[in-house]
């Protein structure tokens, strides 16, 4: 009895003892992933060389809607349930639970990389921490179906047309070919942030305060309410949701269900992989107004949490996707626009794709220069997810009639100011 103790114990000694060996043995990250197309097989790949790269590591990849970014993981990081890292979108609305990054990497390589998006992150002009890789970085604008606008013999509109003139233009190719919608947006408030701001919103006051709500706003609001109203806006889009929650229109749109569809660059993947030859589809931008031709800029970055058990390595992780290489790799997969300063200036050779997704990834870079700055001080404020928010849920009632857009627009200021005294 006493020799088989003494063995057991042995067995159980040499046990830890090889786990613990080499300090990162046998420990587990879990990263939440979303994906527009193959972000987290991509992710997978390069994480598979970091793993045997690092004996004993094993990095499982949580795939989830992207819905359950936005809406659960909030909860999750709250209740201190959070994975080790994940995939987001809220990039300052998250900024209390992150991880910085700073203490473990090369801080200047980062600095030198990825420049401005860094203060995406942080949480004010005070905060010089690392602590978010830019992994995908995304301009809001349309996408059309060129091959619906050639049966109609209709010409696309140019570079400078304004909301109006696409919307007449899609109304006449809709009804010419017997598409069911003319137009659609996807359901959220980044995504008609740009629209806003293109039809002269400031969103901020001179003093640099958050308003949301000015005679430009309003009246990009009006006319949205309108066309949805008239048939020109796809209606389910937005009026079959309740809530913040988001709702896209892709498949409608790959469907060949839909003219004219205002998302974003993040779109691509998803149109290069399941449209193939069906019809042509373009990327046409922001339609124009007198705050300019402007989108939102934005995307997804990787964080790694402050309420993880493996700090360290966490950092260590998100470092190995910011190599230059590897970041390379990702966004040629991916099909994204590089947010690594180096890797834009190289090029990127997007492997495998079509001529069609070639030429629209270039047409997004070519959109980057005109956002408006508003939309750029948009993007990196801290509390634009509550604006956000406000916005989904107050157009929405404006569309579906609870509200006129004036009470709508009431109701956002209102909202909008008990938001800002929470957040202090």
């Amino acid at each position: 009895m006493s020799n088989h103790l003494t063995k057991l114990k042995l067995t159980s000694a040499i046990a830890g003892f090889v786990l613990s060996a080499g300090g990162v043995a046998a420990q587990e990250l879990t990263y939440m992933c979303s994906s527009d197309g193959t972000e987290c097989t991509t992710a997978r790949e390069i994480f598979d060389r970091f793993e045997a790269e690092n004996p004993g590591v094993t990095i499982k990849i949580d795939e989830v809607p992207y819905k359950a970014i936005l809406e659960s993981l909030p909860v999750q990081l709250a209740a201190g349930t959070g994975p080790d890292m994940a995939k987001v979108t809220d990039l300052g609305g998250l900024s209390q639970y992150y991880l910085d990054l700073t203490p473990y990497v090369d801080a200047q390589y980062w600095e030198d990389s990825f420049g401005g998006t860094l203060d995406w992150y942080r949480s004010g002009p005070d905060d010089t921490g690392i602590y978010g890789l830019h992994s995908q970085l995304t301009i809001t604008g349309a996408y059309i179906n060129k091959t619906l606008f050639d049966q109609a013999g209709i010409e696309v509109p140019g570079a400078d047309a304004s909301w109006d003139d696409w919307a007449e233009a899609t109304r006449a190719v809709a009804e010419a070919t017997d598409t069911d919608f003319p137009m659609a947006m996807d359901r959220s408030g980044h995504r008609i942030a740009g629209p806003a701001i293109s039809f002269g919103a400031a969103l901020f006051d001179d003093s640099g305060e958050a308003i949301l709500v000015d005679d430009g706003f309003t009246g990009y609001v009006q006319k949205f309410v309108d066309w949805h109203n008239d048939g020109t806006m796809a209606r389910d889009v937005w009026a079959g949701a309740g809530g913040s929650s988001y709702q896209d229109a892709s498949q409608e749109f790959i469907n060949g269900e839909l003219v004219y569809y205002y998302s974003g660059s993040w779109q691509v993947a998803k149109m290069d992989d399941n449209i193939g030859d069906l019809f042509d589809w373009v990327v046409v931008g922001s339609p124009c107004g007198e705050g300019g031709c402007s989108g939102m800029p934005g995307g997804a970055g990787i964080v790694g949490f402050s309420g993880t058990e493996h700090p360290e390595l966490v950092a260590k992780a998100i470092d190995y996707l910011a190599q230059e290489e590897n970041y390379a790799e990702m966004t040629a997969k991916t099909k994204n626009i590089p947010a690594h300063l180096g890797v834009a200036a190289s090029g990127v050779e997007y492997a495998g794709a079509t001529e069609g997704a070639a030429n629209a990834l270039n047409a997004w870079g070519a959109q980057v220069g005109k956002v408006s700055p508003v939309a750029f001080k948009y993007q990196g404020y801290k509390n634009n997810r509550a604006m956000f928010n406000i916005t989904v849920e107050r157009v929405t009632q404006a569309i579906v009639g609870e509200l006129s857009v004036e009470e709508a627009m009431e109701r956002a200021k209102e909202d909008l100011a008990v938001a800002l005294a929470e957040a202090e």
